[in-house]
């Protein structure tokens, strides 16, 4: 089997391609891979010559415009990236009968209640990263190409920076920290998210019924101040210099942080449906970012 991951810079690319290695042969490029393998995502049809060129059996398109607040200003270049890109990906993996591997967010949803979401909840995105990631979406359906589109949220990675390094540099340095406590959501891993890839695709090559729109995300739940509380217990528990004191940490609401893109509250994603179709258990959220950090900060001697 020969597989194109598109986008391999990013925190699930570089997962992804250790995870996609034992499938098959993986041809991974990024945006600025030379030529004649053109990768730019700003170019949509570029992505369409590259396609034809490699012959995939498998495209798995981890690229994104991710940087929610810059898209409210420059939303023509999201949708280019977030919904005209995956099109022409799903076109051409339409008349290839390839399989198309496509990762969306629980910002296609307008964040309202407190119910974890199911894939078939009504979707009202708040920002332009959230509608441009749905009409991605809308697109790879409307081509009738087999595909499988993985919704999460709250994705992080040992690799580069993240929330939790985030937390940890202000806890050593600061003697009080204030964090979003009306978000809910479950921080979900990079590599979770390219293992369950992985493992959903070897059942997808023998039952291409099964494809669809499956929520991907860890267990439970938290906000981002429970996340934080969590992360600076672990390194103060491993000896690691925390200044801020554990009733130090403030609990404020969205309101507190003005961002230009409004943020979904509830991001709970109900995940039965992909547990139960390829038969996987996700872990719990704590585990791992607890994994996440024991790789990243290691415990002093």
């Amino acid at each position: 089997m020969r597989l194109l991951l598109l986008g391999k810079g990013g925190q699930v690319g570089w997962e992804l391609q250790r995870a996609l290695a034992p499938l098959g042969e993986v041809v991974a490029l990024d945006f600025d891979s030379p030529a004649p393998l053109a990768a730019d995502f700003t170019q949509p049809e570029t992505l369409a010559a590259t396609v034809r060129a490699v012959r995939p059996d498998v495209i798995v398109n981890a690229a994104a415009h991710t940087a929610v607040d810059k898209a409210e200003s420059e939303p023509e270049l999201a949708r280019t990236i977030n919904a005209t890109a995956p099109g022409v990906l799903a076109r051409e993996a339409a008349a290839l009968g390839a399989t198309l591997v496509h990762y969306s967010t629980d910002y296609v949803f307008d964040g309202s209640g407190s119910e974890p979401r199911d894939e078939n909840a009504p979707t009202a995105p708040l920002s332009a990263y959230g509608r441009t990631k749905l009409e991605g979406e809308d697109a790879i359906r409307a081509s009738g190409c087999t595909h499988l589109i993985l919704r999460t949220s709250w994705v992080y990675a040992a690799r580069g920076g993240n929330f939790a390094r985030t937390m940890l540099k202000l806890a050593a340095e600061r003697d009080k920290l204030t964090v979003i406590d009306d978000q809910h959501g479950a921080p979900t891993g990079a590599e979770l998210l390219a293992d369950v890839t992985a493992l959903c695709l070897q059942k997808l090559r023998l039952q291409p019924v099964l494809g669809g729109t499956y929520h991907a995300v860890a267990a439970g739940e938290t906000t981002w101040h429970g996340y934080a509380t969590h992360v600076i217990a672990w390194a103060r528990e491993r000896g690691h210099p925390i200044k801020v004191a554990a009733d130090a940490i403030a609990a404020v609401p969205t309101s507190a942080f003005p961002t230009p893109a409004r943020r979904p509250l509830n991001s709970r994603l109900d995940t039965r449906k992909l547990r139960q179709t390829f038969g996987l258990h996700l872990p719990d959220w704590r585990v791992g970012v607890d994994r996440m950090l024991d790789e990243v900060h290691k415990t002093p001697a």
